[in-house]
């Protein structure tokens, strides 16, 4: 039994509970929608309350109408405007901002890309509340679980701001599913503008291989390679098998590969059903942004490399013996 002095307290903490609301800033091309969207939804479903979600850009109507689609998703807010070409942060931002001040969101929320990183600690400063970087779990409204000191260790973290702004990493939550309904209005874009800096171009790198984040099998390679041109023993695999192709930081520091392929802690996080690990020892900061995989393959020729700590199955071999064998293994096969 509560007593006549609880009960007061006990009533403000339902409402707090019933009126939650979360604000999923979708990230796009303007054509189609970035899977890691619908793992934010999933994450935004698990602080509970109403989900709206916020698609700015420039004749992005068309991700507008896929996002209404998303199960969970109440609302969809559509800025569609040549302000928002190019999705520059400082753009964004005033947009965020009033959408949040018209609905008042208790929650703020976008996928931990290079997107979501340079909006959210925008927003958060400018409302004067602290950002909750790539989170992996939700225990409740106020509760989250994240990862630190390169993922050595997990740290429960618990806010009291009035409102949160948060990035999600995408591996750690299921993609939400399809078969919504949401309604599309329109977001408070009047009046929101960017004399901060303009959108000149962009030059994206085309590729048949899958993209790094959404594969679901990546091979990727270290300093053991020696040279660029070794990584070709890669792309011959990655080829026969459907696979993306990676490295670590110390192959990208080298000047194998460009910077758009490293993955770690400062680069991309990958969770795909296979990885694969070509002459990488398995330096903590690589192992943060892989050691979630389904299935994780080492191939070093140091029994004594890190790498083998976390791999699921192990080839202690010259790397250039062993992946030229894999390569006419599957083309067999």
């Amino acid at each position: 039994m509560f007593s006549a002095s609880k009960r007061p307290f006990l009533r403000t903490f339902i409402l707090l509970r019933r009126y939650q609301s979360t604000l999923v800033i979708a990230e796009h091309n303007n054509g189609k929608l970035t899977p890691i969207t619908l793992n934010t939804v999933t994450a935004a479903t698990k602080v509970g309350g109403e989900i709206s979600c916020l698609v700015a850009g420039s004749q992005c109507a068309k991700v507008a109408e896929e996002v209404s689609k998303i199960a969970g998703v109440k609302k969809v807010l559509l800025a569609d405007n040549d302000a928002f070409k190019g999705f520059l942060p400082e753009a964004i931002t005033p947009l965020v901002l009033a959408t949040h001040k018209r609905f008042n969101f208790t929650h703020i929320m976008a996928g931990a890309t290079a997107f979501g990183k340079s909006v959210i600690p925008r927003v958060a400063a400018k409302l004067d509340v602290s950002s909750i970087s790539e989170i992996i779990g939700v225990k409740d409204a106020n509760t989250f679980i994240r990862t630190i000191y390169a993922g050595s260790a997990v740290q429960t973290l618990i806010s009291e701001d009035k409102v949160k702004l948060i990035t999600v990493r995408g591996t750690a939550f299921e993609a939400a599913a399809m078969g919504g309904s949401a309604e599309v209005g329109q977001a408070p874009a009047e009046g929101v503008s960017n004399d901060k800096s303009s959108f000149l171009g962009q030059e994206l790198s085309k590729s048949d291989r899958p993209e790094l984040t959404s594969a679901k099998c990546v091979i990727s390679g270290g300093r053991g390679m020696k040279n660029g041109e070794n990584f070709q023993l890669l792309y011959k695999l990655a080829d026969k098998i459907g696979a993306a192709v990676g490295a670590s930081r110390a192959a990208v520091d080298a000047g194998f590969v460009p910077n758009d392929m490293q993955i770690g802690q400062t680069g991309k996080i990958v969770a795909p059903d296979l990885y694969v690990a070509v002459g990488i020892s398995g330096a903590i900061q690589h192992l943060a942004g892989m050691k979630d995989s389904k299935v994780i393959v080492a191939i070093n020729k140091d029994p004594e490399a890190p790498i083998f700590q976390v791999a699921d199955y192990g080839i202690v071999q010259d790397l250039f013996q062993a992946v030229p064998e894999m390569t006419e293994l599957v083309g067999k096969n």
